[in-house]
């Protein structure tokens, strides 16, 4: 009987393994969540900013709009900073008579390292180069998994890339070692059955 109250996600999956989601994923769970009555957070910290190169921001790969937005580390680019954006009606709900107040708010110094941080990203079109530079990286990490087959899954999306380093198969060892189960199961079969015997008190031989 308990409402969904939020769903909470990163646009893309970064630490749970440089996952992009499957098209139309999060316009399918958004759309479930309201129906809850639920709001959906969009985690931008890792794979907004134009990292993904294509967008700003990794949920509009996905075509949704979340109704907040959480953003961290790239925006100071190194200076301690944080960000959250909400839509206008989420706002008003904490209009409710208590006041609301952050030890470090507004702090103008932020506010201009983040400001330079946009200009930058904005100015020397650093969307584009990521879009670039990450599909040449993924190139490379491919055309390096085509020699060796310790590099599996390529994946990502501009510089937001992820390259999973494997056990290579070694089907003539996994065949040694099936046919080593094999026999190690037959003999303990024939064990059993000579054990059976003998507590019947037949032969054991």
């Amino acid at each position: 009987g308990r409402r969904v109250c939020a769903f909470f996600a990163e646009s893309m999956l970064s630490c749970g393994g440089q996952v992009v989601l499957p098209a139309g994923y999060l316009r399918g769970v958004y759309a479930a969540v309201r129906a809850q009555g639920g709001i959906c957070v969009a985690d931008e910290v890792q794979v907004g900013f134009g990292r993904v190169g294509s967008h700003w921001w990794a949920f509009e790969t996905q075509d949704v709009v979340p109704d907040i937005v959480t953003l961290g580390k790239p925006i100071g680019n190194g200076f301690p900073l944080a960000a959250v954006v909400v839509r206008a009606e989420v706002a008003r709900s904490f209009d409710n008579g208590m006041g609301y107040f952050n030890t470090y708010g507004g702090n103008p110094v932020a506010a201009a390292v983040g400001q330079a941080v946009l200009r930058v990203v904005r100015d020397e079109g650093l969307l584009a180069k990521a879009l670039s530079v990450g599909g040449a990286l993924q190139a490379g990490f491919r055309a390096i998994g085509e020699a060796h087959a310790e590099i599996g899954d390529v994946r990502g999306m501009g510089l937001f890339v992820g390259a999973e380093i494997v056990k290579p198969v070694d089907f003539a060892e996994r065949a040694r070692a099936a046919g080593l189960r094999g026999d190690l199961a037959q003999a303990g079969a024939a064990r059993a059955e000579a054990e059976r015997l003998a507590g019947e008190g037949g032969s054991a031989d």
